[in-house]
């Protein structure tokens, strides 16, 4: 994984619980490097997965809510440190659909080695999609963050079913996503 998840997910633990709440999870979680992640960096997920388990060990908060809270805060981020990505676009379901087509060819340019999920995503009129998310991390949670985080940036509130698809070609999750009132 890039290392700009990591110092962004220490950067979540300090803002929210303080900077003592984040070296802890980083003694617990025993990480090879004790910490010292940089934003250019590649590290194991293994580490992200001993961190985010650490840390709900800490606060008692079950890991898919807070990878759904820090993919929220990541989303944020990520419009502030890259905001070309969220001014192209001028929609949630646009945003979405550009995330494969655009934002992962850029990423790639930049990252040659970045490991990205994929988003494939089909409309249903103007006020439905099917968001299908694959990847060789579970981290769907921390997706549905993101997309949260999206709705939360353009100013679309949705609401959004998961459903795990098992696939002969391998399995992937569903978001299905719709405009909310």
């Amino acid at each position: 994984m890039k290392g700009v998840v990591f110092t962004e997910f220490l950067d979540f633990v300090s803002e929210a619980l303080g900077s003592d709440v984040a070296d802890d999870i980083i003694d617990d979680a025993d990480v090879p490097n004790g910490g010292a992640y940089t934003a250019v960096g590649t590290y194991p997920y293994t580490e992200m997965q001993a961190l985010v388990t650490a840390l709900s060990r800490r606060t008692g908060k079950p890991v898919p809510d807070l990878l759904t809270l820090f993919g929220r805060h990541l989303c944020r981020r990520f419009a502030v440190r890259y905001p070309e990505f969220f001014t192209v676009q001028t929609s949630l379901f646009d945003f979405l659909e550009s995330v494969d087509a655009y934002i992962h060819r850029e990423v790639h340019k930049l990252y040659p080695d970045a490991e990205l999920p994929v988003f494939r995503l089909t409309r249903y009129g103007s006020d439905a999609i099917d968001l299908d998310y694959e990847s060789c991390r579970p981290l769907e949670a921390l997706a549905e963050g993101m997309i949260h985080g999206a709705a939360d940036h353009f100013r679309q509130p949705v609401a959004i079913a998961k459903l795990r698809v098992e696939h002969p070609a391998g399995p992937f999750v569903r978001f299905s996503i719709k405009h909310a009132a």
